[in-house]
């Protein structure tokens, strides 16, 4: 990177829990490892508990806190606004940003319901007749291995792609004792395994292979129906606050599997779930081609395991690639000499890179909010088909 910071820009952050701390890291780090064409300044994080959000503010470096996120989206010392909060209130924020004339990143999944993704679309597409931009934060983009696993197939690498699979396992609700937290709610997170960590791996899949998924066959489960309430209000829905027994209803699901066909013939296999006991963050994806194969796990994120199926068998195999050379990725150049790691932060940071950079050069950042509508076609797919017993349903187009 040669371009020089030449302007400052503002940054509302709307929410500072799981994603607000990774955001706040990205935003802190991204001027002091690349050399951005726009100097960010932390101006207000928001969130809807005064004290929390202030010490939110003075942990994470940002210069003021509130709790009315319409008044932050509106201020003129504001050009970019966060969006880090669930599901429920995406569609909200995003509308009344990008009508004030704001840049939008928004976190995955786009909105909770088809209707909301494609107002939010619309809109995007409005704007940025403008020179408005808006993204939406699927970070695992971001990661080079996953960057150069693309490039491999874009080079022809793989030849043509015959089937996918991917996964996305984790463990953290297997204890039927674990609380209700707002995650397992539908009315504010939309859905649970599928919507939560199976869109990471839709996203990827299609952005690696560079092939759409367009019809679906799955199956969603829900294993612990009831969960006792949380300690803390602010985890509760105002339905689970009027619940007296001490026990709510899980009203999404637990983890969803599915088989998909894809538009360049490709069939692909797909599984998440929050119970795969002793998994924490098992994202990975392998995809197998005519003259080649590539295996990747993000629990060795700076690994791409590649096949070239052209060698003779003697030769033939997988082969172990860290992907940490400076000089072959745009990403790890700015980082540390070949064979020092990064981590998941760094996702982040280099998903604010790739943003900031767009706004500067007037390009479509991407994902877009339409491909995270797209996204969230393939997921409501999923759901009609469980519903209808696995049958195969079509991916509606809406764009």
């Amino acid at each position: 990177m040669t371009q020089q910071k030449s302007e400052k820009i503002g940054i509302a952050m709307i929410g500072h829990a799981f994603m607000g701390k990774a955001h706040s890291q990205a935003w802190r780090t991204v001027g002091r490892v690349f050399d951005t064409p726009l100097e960010p300044v932390m101006q207000i994080v928001v969130g809807r508990d005064a004290q929390t959000t202030a010490d939110s503010a003075k942990k994470h470096g940002w210069a003021e806190s509130g709790t009315d996120w319409r008044e932050a989206v509106t201020r003129d010392d504001i050009s970019i606004v966060d969006i880090c909060t669930p599901g429920s209130s995406h569609s909200e924020i995003a509308l009344a940003a990008l009508a004030a004339g704001k840049h939008v990143l928004c976190e995955k999944p786009l909105s909770n319901t088809i209707e909301e993704a494609l107002g939010m679309a619309q809109a995007a597409k409005k704007a940025a007749a403008q020179g408005i931009k808006s993204m939406v934060g699927f970070n695992y983009r971001r990661v080079p291995a996953i960057t150069f696993a693309r490039t491999l197939v874009e080079n022809g690498r793989l030849g043509e792609i015959y089937h996918v699979r991917a996964r996305y396992l984790q463990d953290w609700i297997v204890d039927p004792e674990f609380p209700l937290v707002w995650r397992l709610q539908k009315e504010i997170a939309g859905s649970g395994a599928l919507g939560d960590i199976g869109s990471h791996i839709v996203d990827l899949t299609q952005y690696v292979t560079g092939a759409r998924i367009e019809a679906v066959s799955g199956i969603l489960k829900t294993f612990i129906t009831e969960r006792p309430l949380p300690s803390s209000s602010s985890e509760l829905t105002a339905e689970s606050e009027g619940t007296s027994s001490g026990i709510g209803v899980v009203t999404v699901d637990d983890a969803a599997v599915f088989n998909a066909t894809f538009d360049n013939g490709a069939l692909g296999t797909f599984e998440a779930t929050r119970f795969a006991s002793g998994s924490k963050n098992d994202l990975g994806f392998e995809v197998f081609g005519s003259k080649g194969s590539i295996k990747f796990n993000f629990e060795d994120m700076n690994v791409l395991y590649f096949h070239d199926h052209q060698l003779p068998p003697s030769e033939a195999g997988f082969r172990r690639i860290m992907v940490t050379e400076g000089d072959s990725h745009p990403y790890m150049s700015a980082w540390w000499p070949p064979g020092h790691i990064i981590g998941y932060e760094h996702t982040f940071t280099h998903e604010i890179l790739d943003f900031l950079t767009d706004i500067a050069n007037d390009h479509s950042p991407t994902p877009s909010f339409e491909d995270g509508l797209q996204i969230q076609l393939v997921l409501d797919a999923v759901i009609r088909s469980s519903a209808n017993n696995s049958q195969l349903t079509q991916v509606e187009r809406k764009i």
